[in-house]
């Protein structure tokens, strides 16, 4: 069964031009670079990142669910140390630091593992005949496609320039 396109180039400009082209036509697709490629991230397009507004928000909710605990047990479990006030809200710092910062490095954590996918135990471009080749010094694009894109796909991706080899399902 026929899973997708795997796509080479041999030059960076023609593996960006094609990038582009696939997001202008509407396919989604994968790209592989034996190097860091200038312009990639913009070729992938979509260009949002949401990580460090969702470590905001982590943060806030780890910091607000520190200051509720501390609150809530200080004053169910009154200690007078010192003659300190229950709620003193410098006592309250070290407790609510650790926690955001905790709240912020495990979400985040967990987040990218959602949005990656990872772990993966198993992908269909691996089993490309030539995959090995995009690891050393070509540039490829793993483009999945459905039974009614397969031709669209194909010739899209000749008329780039690429060598276009199937990955089919092992």
């Amino acid at each position: 069964m026929l899973y997708g396109y795997m796509a080479y180039f041999s030059e960076p400009k023609a593996f960006l031009a094609a990038a582009r082209r696939l997001r202008e036509e509407g396919f989604r697709f994968e790209a592989y670079a034996p190097n860091p490629v200038e312009g990639l991230k913009e070729a992938l397009g979509d260009g949002k990142e949401p990580v460090p507004w969702v470590a905001f928000l982590l943060g806030i909710l780890g910091l607000g669910l520190a200051l509720f605990l501390q609150v809530y047990a200080s004053l169910d479990y009154p200690l007078n140390a010192g003659g300190k006030p229950v709620l003193g809200w410098p006592a309250f710092i070290p407790v609510a630091f650790e926690l955001t910062i905790l709240t912020i490095t495990l979400g985040v954590f967990l987040y990218l593992l959602y949005v990656t996918g990872l772990p993966l135990a198993w992908h269909p471009v691996k089993h490309a005949p030539n995959y090995v080749e995009v690891l050393l010094d070509r540039y490829g694009l793993f483009v999945p496609v459905t039974e009614a894109r397969l031709e669209e796909a194909a010739s899209l991706l000749r008329a780039l320039g690429a060598e276009v080899e199937e990955v089919r399902r092992a």
